[in-house]
């Protein structure tokens, strides 16, 4: 037989993985406040930049285009997981007794069992078409380093990571997961960095903070011989090639001959939320349909419900341009709960903004709550969901439940934006 008859998907699921990217900034009524130049408190301009990210990278985060090619060589290594699957939750409505239609987009199906190689790979792609040899990055619970970590190792790249540190102790397995392709992984607040050795003299057990890690990667990347700083969420231009979720989910759900009233996801820095929320708010800003959008964080690190919406830094040294949105404060040191993804003082400007016109509803739940619907979830639809995206599941839940109350038979879809498997401990202790 032909070789050429092995297709990795038939001509129809071919169809689901989008070619571009989809940028909501070319739809908006009015764009956020932009980025400003700390040093000078002007707008930033795309060469103050340079020393930190790759510059395509940097082309495509000021882009006002509607739509941004996705390389061949990034569709490809997206097409060994993409389409992922569009589920019906049966086994959930079925418990839950409700009329309501429960659809969740299964991201955990990726390589690293999240979202996050969706960034991961453009940004490798990126920096390897410039001769960068290392990407400098952060993670929380894991997902986004060890997806970087992935990304390099397909595209020639090396990668050192800075995990905060109670996620570094509490998940040991991601860490694994990250040296297995290569990567160098240091827990954050270190010694190995000026900023870092701050918090690690004072007390070597600090829990970390993502803002810590973030401003420690920025001085190693700023520092260091073609190397530059990889980020896995809140910019504008990593929220923007998450879209691959949102498109396929709106391609999948039509057909079933469906459309959502309800689009959830959890939020922490706003990545998993914007890739699937974002193609489906277009719908609502082009076609006047009527779609409510939840963004759901930690109550433990509330910055969206409880934070200011201001220019704050990025990271807790005071590195990154000033970013105007949801904030803590950039000294905000979270609680060490198990959903490190959702551990960020502050939230994607581009999130912030859409809560700012009221088109996206914020809410906060506790861990308590979090890890019930997590094991409900697992028990009804035999998926275990990473804590931060049992969050999502909670609030779908809620949802499923006001529908029945009302009688009504809302569709509703979530973004389950990875698996938990690699937290099981963290299930066994709530």
């Amino acid at each position: 037989m032909n070789q050429a008859t092995f297709k990795r998907f038939s001509s129809q699921e071919a169809d689901l993985l989008p070619s571009h990217f989809y940028n909501i900034k070319a739809d908006l009524p009015s764009l956020p406040k932009p980025p400003l130049n700390p040093a000078t408190g002007e707008p930033l301009r795309p060469e103050d930049l340079e020393p930190v990210f790759s510059k395509g990278f940097i082309a495509q985060e000021g882009s006002l285009e509607r739509s941004i090619p996705i390389p061949a060589e990034v569709r490809e290594q997206l097409a060994l997981f993409r389409p992922t699957a569009l589920v019906y939750a049966a086994g959930l409505r079925k418990a839950l007794e409700t009329p309501a239609h429960i659809f969740y987009k299964y991201e955990g199906a990726g390589p690293m069992g999240s979202h996050k190689s969706n960034t991961a790979l453009m940004q490798a792609y990126l920096a390897s078409r410039e001769a960068v040899e290392t990407l400098v990055t952060e993670t929380g619970a894991g997902q986004w380093g060890s997806a970087l970590a992935h990304a390099g190792s397909l595209f020639g790249i090396k990668i050192k990571v800075f995990m905060v540190r109670i996620s570094y102790r509490q998940k040991p397995g991601r860490r694994i997961l990250m040296e297995m392709f290569g990567a160098e992984v240091r827990e954050s607040p270190s010694p190995a960095t000026e900023f870092g050795k701050k918090f690690y003299t004072a007390d070597p057990d600090h829990p970390g903070s993502l803002g810590i890690a973030i401003s420690e990667a920025l001085e190693v990347a700023v520092h260091g011989a073609k190397s530059k700083y990889s980020l896995g969420s809140v910019l504008d231009g990593v929220l923007m090639h998450q879209t691959v979720i949102g498109q396929e989910a709106d391609r999948q759900l039509a057909a079933y001959g469906a459309a959502p009233d309800i689009v959830i996801g959890c939020v922490g820095g706003g990545s998993n939320f914007s890739g699937l929320a974002f193609p489906f708010i277009r719908k609502t800003l082009k076609e006047g349909q009527t779609i409510r959008f939840i963004a759901v964080e930690a109550e433990a690190c509330p910055s969206i419900t409880k934070g200011e919406l201001r220019y704050d830094h990025g990271d807790t040294a005071g590195l990154t341009p000033l970013l105007y949105m949801h904030s803590l404060g950039k000294d905000f040191i979270p609680a060490p709960i198990h959903a490190g993804g959702l551990r960020y003082h502050g939230m994607a400007p581009l999130v912030s903004h859409l809560v700012s016109l009221g088109i996206v509803e914020p809410r906060a739940y506790s861990q308590e709550k979090v890890f019930a619907a997590g094991a409900f979830f697992y028990k009804t639809e035999g998926i275990l969901p990473a804590p931060e995206s049992a969050h999502a599941v909670a609030a779908a839940i809620d949802e499923a439940l006001a529908a029945k109350q009302e009688g009504s038979e809302k569709t509703i879809l979530f973004n389950l934006s990875g698996h938990g498997f690699l937290d099981i401990n963290a299930y066994a202790k709530t």
